[in-house]
């Protein structure tokens, strides 16, 4: 596991033990509060145009990180409850994608693997 992922793993599974908070922290309700996390992160651009979420970026960008560092606390809590190296399965992931995604058929292309 990278030294800076290890780190904040670290850092968050010892800030919610402290608090005696693991007992809440089944799979179910961890995934639950990682997609209502996100949603939290989809809140900032909706019902804006591009030039008004242009704008936004440039004024909230504090508030959309702390956004995505709550998705990314459920994201290194639930794979280390779970056992999951999340830098490896990444680098997995990664490379999977690279094979359903060639750069020679992908390249400037939005569709899905299956139409490429």
């Amino acid at each position: 596991m990278s030294t800076d992922i290890q780190k904040l793993t670290e850092e968050i599974t010892k800030f919610r033990d402290e608090r005696d908070w693991q007992q809440f922290h089944n799979p179910k309700d961890c995934a639950i509060s990682l997609s209502l996390e996100a949603a939290e992160v989809l809140e900032h651009f909706q019902w804006k145009s591009k030039e008004e979420i242009e704008v936004y970026i440039k004024e909230s960008k504090g508030e959309i990180g702390e956004e995505l560092a709550d998705v990314l606390s459920w994201v290194l809590l639930m794979s280390h409850d779970l056992g999951i190296d999340i830098a490896d399965a990444l680098t997995k992931k990664i490379e999977k994608n690279k094979a359903k995604y060639p750069v020679e058929k992908a390249k400037g292309k939005h569709t899905k693997y299956t139409k490429l």
